[in-house]
């Protein structure tokens, strides 16, 4: 896999750089609340405007259905990269049109431009090759050179991810080789104890991970939505808490799989509960109660970890040399549900592990929660990707990138 590095020691100087990034931020309206992908793929754009190169960025923002959406603009996105180059960046109000072309053609050597979002092209997500290909082809007129950066859409078989970088010459940006070789660390001579920390709403998103960590990891702590159908599993019952019920059976094979691996697996002993979910819009006071995990009351849902359980996963993080966490504990947006989250990015913060945020969800409690993002070992930027590479996947788009 050829790297920036050697792409700027060839000279990139007067060409037309692609680069495919991942700028799908989070939006209120047309406000970014977190802009950390953005920041992620600046020093790649950056060196190459620096070197000369006219800089051509495109990247998707949520799901729109193929077509234009004001909602899912990248016009704030756009604004805030010229901001954070402290210089001006064009914006093509389309992806492969009029507007694209002469934006395109109006670079002079170390300007940078910004595409319109890639989805509100069907080509860019068609199940059709041909579909695809014709897209890619008209991407590929617009540049001479393929960088991809866009860790988060790795694990996509999009135009811009795949048929893009097979019409022309490529390198993997700065951003997507940090993001490979710290996943390697956690894959390949690993440092232990090895722990991995997973959370968010749904077990079935996490279960090719923890079918292949199962191989790998010394210990696996459970929190968020998704340990309700794990304490289902064990017989406890979860009043109206989220569950997976069709994945019992699955989860259940998983518990006696580390069991007999000597894998220890650590759920929650104790919850904060309440009746309904929370208003995260006002974040008016919730005053939930604290439960044993085993005591669930009928009629409430578990929102968070207990203080109990809070001190327990950080002393099961105190003594690891590595850990992965992917997932929240609880519903960190709202304050009265966020010390759960809190405390494994504290206990992640306090071990002396190599430490790595996966992505998603995570990555944006830290920043909210007003952790030092630069204090942890690595922040990813993909969630997704992260999960399958650690799935042990192969990711089309770092395929693509290979020679």
């Amino acid at each position: 896999m050829k790297t920036i590095d050697e792409l700027l020691t060839e000279g990139v100087g007067g060409k037309r750089v692609f680069v495919r990034a991942d700028l799908n931020v989070p939006l209120d309206g047309t406000t970014i609340t977190d802009d950390g992908r953005i920041r992620a793929v600046l020093p790649t754009i950056a060196r190459l405007a620096e070197a000369g190169a006219r800089v051509i960025v495109a990247s998707h923002l949520g799901r729109p259905k193929g077509a234009p959406d004001p909602a899912f603009s990248l016009a704030p996105a756009a604004a805030r990269l010229g901001e954070l180059l402290r210089a001006d960046v064009a914006f093509a109000t389309d992806t492969v049109g009029d507007s694209a072309e002469a934006v395109v053609a109006g670079l002079a050597d170390g300007q940078v431009a910004v595409l319109e979002n890639l989805r509100f092209n069907p080509g860019e997500t068609a199940k059709d090759d041909a579909e695809r290909a014709a897209f890619a082809d008209r991407l590929a007129a617009l540049a001479d050179l393929y960088v991809g950066d866009g860790f988060g859409a790795v694990h996509r078989e999009h135009a811009s991810v795949v048929d893009l970088p097979a019409r022309l010459p490529h390198a993997a940006g700065g951003l997507i080789a940090t993001e490979v070789g710290v996943l390697k660390k956690l894959t390949e001579d690993v440092a232990r104890p090895y722990a991995v920390v997973l959370g968010g709403a749904k077990v079935s998103d996490k279960l090719g991970v923890i079918d292949h960590l199962l191989e790998k990891a010394d210990r696996i702590l459970i929190g968020g939505g998704m340990a309700f159908t794990f304490l289902k599993a064990q017989g406890h019952e979860v009043g109206s808490s989220l569950l997976q019920e069709d994945q019992i059976p699955a989860v259940q094979g998983y518990l006696k799989r580390a069991e007999e691996r000597g894998v220890e697996f650590v759920l929650p002993v104790d919850f904060l509960v309440a009746e309904q979910f929370p208003d995260l819009k006002t974040k008016a006071p919730a005053h939930p109660e604290t439960v044993r995990a085993d005591a669930m009351p009928a009629g409430k849902m578990g929102l968070d970890n207990g203080p109990e359980t809070c001190a327990l996963y950080a002393s099961k993080l105190a003594d690891a040399a590595t850990v992965f966490w992917n997932g929240p504990m609880g519903v960190f947006e709202h304050p009265d549900y966020a010390e759960g989250t809190r405390a494994v990015a504290q206990a992640l913060l306090d071990s002396s592990a190599f430490t790595v945020v996966g992505g998603g969800d995570s990555a944006a409690a830290v920043r909210i929660l007003g952790f030092d993002e630069n204090a942890f070992g690595h922040i990813s930027t993909g969630g997704g990707a992260s999960l399958e590479y650690l799935e042990g996947k192969t990711l089309p788009g770092l395929a693509a990138l290979e020679d």
